[in-house]
């Protein structure tokens, strides 16, 4: 009987090892998973503004084609943006899209025509959607990234990570410190 009770220790134990790394293995695979798809949501958000973007240049082409640097900046940035490699390169080329698109908001200020223009404000408020959108889906990538980098971190999951070249993922971060800042609002 004690044989028994041996084989059974010297067997068990292995076996109770290999089901606790496959634990752990399955789990890093959902979060990196959940990671892929967060990501897969932001990239349909950003698809989706980059197709609106050459419309609204041409709507505003033809109010305003004497301020041809400004469109050719947005049409740049959106190109850059379109073929932006890994997060952080995308993240800032999102940025400078953001920024370069906010100067094509306030060159339409300046011509009330296209302020008026039905086209102009269905793109505009298309695209105003589309920036709630990638910012609720950056959001949940973000948070996402969060869990997949925390459970990489943690004890025993970081053996098992290591074993198997799990590799930390980058946030969808604002880089630009102005569109950081909390906007002032004076009386």
């Amino acid at each position: 009987m004690p044989w028994l009770i041996m084989t059974l220790i010297v067997l068990g134990i292995p076996l109770l090892v290999v089901i606790f790394v496959i634990t752990i293995y399955n789990r890093l695979q959902r979060k990196r998973i959940a990671v892929e798809n967060a990501w897969s949501d932001i990239d349909v958000q950003l698809k989706r503004r980059h197709d609106l973007v050459p419309n609204l240049v041409n709507t505003v082409k033809g109010y305003a084609a004497h301020e041809k640097e400004t469109l050719d900046a947005v049409i740049q940035a959106r190109n850059s943006a379109a073929n932006a490699g890994d997060v952080k390169q995308q993240a800032g080329a999102e940025n400078m899209l953001t920024q370069s698109l906010g100067k094509l908001f306030a060159l339409a200020e300046a011509y009330p025509d296209l302020k008026a223009n039905q086209n102009f404000m269905q793109l505009q408020e298309e695209l105003t959607s589309t920036e709630n959108k990638i910012g609720f889906a950056r959001q949940h990538f973000n948070r996402n990234v969060s869990q997949y980098n925390e459970s990489l971190a943690v004890f025993p999951n970081n053996i098992i990570a290591g074993m198997f070249n799990f590799e930390k993922r980058d946030f969808f971060e604002i880089e630009d410190p102005a569109q950081k800042e909390v906007p002032q609002v004076s009386f």
